[in-house]
């Protein structure tokens, strides 16, 4: 009987123990068991990434599963935006030189390649992305859209597609970094096609003819000609891969609709792997076989999947829900540490009407404590559960006009709260960020609104004193860090695009990189000055549930809140945030609901005996 060695060329190792770092499949036989073992039995899983700033198909894609890439497509007009993946959500890049829909693309996230496409004439532009912005590069010989690439940046393939007059192409050019030259035709010419592998060795699948048909062949490139491999296992067009000639992957695309398909190819034959989480075509595909990337599709989405075959089991970051308020209410002052410390003081419920109503959470539960003295929301809450600060804020009985505004400031100990000196400015939706002792407000609407305001307050625990003034208006900002550091996300003159990011040094403020969603209307936020989560929000008054992680320069897309709507919360981490109440944006309006924010994590599987029964 053939030994392992002889079937698979290779030792079983001898250890005392289980390896630290074993690798999907790896054989070993320890010693101190007395058993053959093996690492894993790979398992196959789509789980959801973090969404695109800016949905859409028919795009350019290169990259890996954590450092993808998208560029160009079509949003509902066409677009040269690229996005940048970093395994968790997505950051806005530099823009395409040419704006354009169904182009193909190639490489890695620092160094690639896109090329063909249509804006209105087919195009034959290439262009180089450095990591931050696109160069123009060599021309096709031949312009075309809905073709395929492979490859890299200095040595890449394109390959099929329609050309001029609608005419589908069997041509294949090779690009050495500066200029196309003619390589060997495929054997089909096809449209929408998908491809991947590297210029001596690519792989082209599925795609179809014109008028539309579907294609189900596989051919193989070798750098000068290609043959024919094992065809899909379903025919279909405008469909993603990625991986290699020998280890590709195939997913999505269209057979009479989109379908969720995904196949593996060895380097001879196609087999059946998990299907995609939700049917999608014209998507942009990146990554492995075994770690691999899909986002975008008709229409405009932002959904962004991740395909791991491994016997690791991948938790993806989520929202999941916690404890019910007592009393449902949107905009009330918040403040607190973490998803087990929190403090919701007023707010507004019913028609509306402001509450002087103070709940506390322990993780679990809301309990209701001590009111605030005065009664009112969208004032600015900071500092602990057992140290917080209220201040300023509305209430709106006497609305339209006029609105009540206040100055108040209350101080809470962790049972009641007290009156402390006013803030010089009546106004509410004047937000920011601090604690009880080091608290900073900043824009908002105060009584000679209209405009907003662009001033800034500071408390030191006892008073209040003048700090900078904001680069530009704006109101229902909120904000992280305390008032000598800290960070102030939603500020801009025109409330429906509130994505403007303020820093504030304890004098003055500096524009930072804008998020990439606008967050206008309350949302939550967590953490630090280089480590935040903003979730939520509205603008102007609609709903969001989209969140964005901030690292102290950018901002990338996370998992979306279950409940959308203008959010309240606070935390001191950005790993535990949390969303309380708000404004679902249809009646009844306010929410009872919470939210806990949850990282999400990797772990190992476990190693197995091998037997023989």
């Amino acid at each position: 009987m053939a030994g392992y060695n002889e079937i698979r060329g290779l030792r079983v190792k001898y250890l005392s123990a289980d390896p630290s770092n074993a690798e999907d499949g790896q054989v070993w036989y320890n010693s101190t068991s007395g058993t053959l073992r093996v690492q894993g039995i790979g398992i196959a899983s789509w789980s959801s990434g973090g969404n695109l700033a800016t949905g859409r198909s028919l795009l350019g894609s290169a990259g890996t599963q954590t450092a993808g890439l998208g560029f160009g497509g079509l949003t509902g007009s066409i677009t040269n935006a690229t996005e940048e993946y970093n395994g968790s959500g997505w950051a806005v890049g530099g823009n395409l030189g040419t704006a354009r829909r169904n182009l193909a693309g190639c490489g890695t996230q620092t160094s690639a390649l896109g090329f063909g496409g249509y804006i209105g004439p087919y195009q034959n532009a290439t262009e180089e992305y450095d990591g931050s912005s696109w160069t123009a590069g060599g021309n096709l010989g031949t312009a075309r859209m809905q073709l395929a690439g492979a490859g890299i940046q200095t040595s890449a393939l394109a390959f099929g597609g329609l050309k001029s007059g609608d005419t589908v192409t069997n041509a294949t050019e090779e690009y050495d970094g500066s200029s196309w030259t003619a390589g060997g035709n495929l054997g089909t010419a096809r449209w929408g096609l998908a491809g991947c592998g590297i210029q001596t060795a690519g792989l082209a699948f599925g795609g179809g003819n014109y008028p539309p048909s579907i294609s189900s062949a596989t051919e193989e490139y070798d750098g000068s000609s290609w043959t024919a491999g094992g065809n899909l296992g379903t025919a279909r067009r405008y469909l993603a891969g990625c991986g290699i000639q020998t280890a590709g992957l195939a997913f999505g695309g269209i057979v009479s609709d989109k379908v969720t398909n995904t196949e593996k190819y060895d380097g001879t034959s196609w087999t059946d792997s998990t299907a995609m989480s939700t049917a999608k075509s014209g998507l942009g595909g990146a990554g492995t076989q075994t770690s691999a990337l899909a986002f975008g599709g008709p229409p405009s989405s932002t959904a962004t999947e991740e395909y791991n075959f491994t016997s690791n089991t991948i938790t993806p970051a989520t929202w999941s829900a916690g404890g019910n308020l007592g009393t449902g209410k949107y905009g009330p002052q918040g403040f607190g540490v973490s998803q087990t410390s929190q403090v919701a003081a007023g707010g507004l419920i019913g028609s509306p009407t402001a509450t002087a109503t103070t709940e506390s959470y322990n993780g679990t539960s809301w309990s209701e404590g001590n009111n605030l003295g005065t009664a009112r929301a969208n004032g600015a809450g900071g500092g602990t559960e057992t140290a917080g600060i209220v201040a300023l804020g509305r209430n709106p009985s006497a609305n339209p006009s006029p609105q009540v505004r206040y100055t108040l400031t209350e101080e809470y100990n962790g049972t009641s709260f007290s009156e402390v000196n006013d803030c010089p400015e009546a106004s509410y939706r004047k937000v920011g960020a601090g604690t009880q002792t080091a608290l900073m407000v900043c824009g908002g609407i105060p009584p000679s609104y209209p405009p907003y305001s662009n001033t800034s307050f500071e408390y030191d625990g006892t008073n209040w004193t003048a700090g900078g003034t904001m680069p530009q208006k704006g109101d229902y900002m909120d904000g992280v860090g305390v008032t000598t550091a800290c960070v102030i996300f939603g500020a801009d003159t025109s409330v429906p695009s509130n994505v403007a990011c303020l820093d504030y040094d304890g004098s003055s403020f500096s524009a930072n990189n804008n998020m990439n969603i606008a967050h206008g209307g309350q949302h939550t936020v967590a953490g630090t000055v280089t480590a935040a989560l903003v979730a939520g929000g509205g603008a102007p008054y609609a709903v969001a549930g989209a969140a964005e992680t901030y690292d102290g320069t950018s901002f990338t897309s996370n998992a979306s809140l279950g409940q959308p709507g203008q959010r309240g919360g606070k935390s001191g981490t950005s790993t535990a945030a949390i969303a309380v109440g708000g404004n679902s944006g249809a009646p009844p309006y306010a929410l009872v609901d919470t939210e806990e924010y949850n990282v999400g994590s990797t772990t190992t599987g476990p190693a197995s005996n091998i037997t023989t029964s």
